[in-house]
């Protein structure tokens, strides 16, 4: 959980000021970063999430057990910053309904929410639709 609240001191946020920063631990132990990456046609803009997701994809990981996510205005901890729609449909292809969703509310005390994907994502669609 550390590790993504330091993830968000390096989003890219000049438009939102919102900084978001992502863990993604494998099953290995290996922890993959990520942070929110805005743009001015805002099209292009990726989430902290998925940046973790396909660095660690890119690396050859596939098994993974739980990501922790902080965010906030200004690269501060304000709340819980739960993963957007699209970030649950790349966590729902690489991972099982049981996959770990860590939500971050307090840096200091750490405090956090500890959620399933299932229970974020219900319904939802994976690669098991397409077998």
């Amino acid at each position: 959980m550390r590790e993504a609240v330091h993830a968000m001191k390096s989003a890219y946020a000049p438009y939102s000021g919102y900084c978001v920063g992502a863990a993604l631990e494998c099953a290995d132990g290996t922890v993959y970063t990520g942070c929110n990456i805005e743009n001015a046609s805002y099209t292009p803009t990726v989430c902290g999430e998925r940046v973790a997701f396909f660095k660690a994809v890119s690396e050859g990981k596939r098994d993974f057990v739980r990501i922790a996510i902080a965010g906030g205005k200004g690269a501060v901890v304000e709340g819980i910053f739960p993963p957007c729609g699209v970030c649950r449909q790349v966590m729902s292809e690489f991972c099982r309904s049981d996959f770990e969703v860590l939500l971050i509310k307090n840096e200091e005390p750490l405090e956090y929410e500890d959620h399933t994907l299932a229970e974020l994502l219900p319904y939802r669609f994976s690669p098991d639709h397409l077998r």
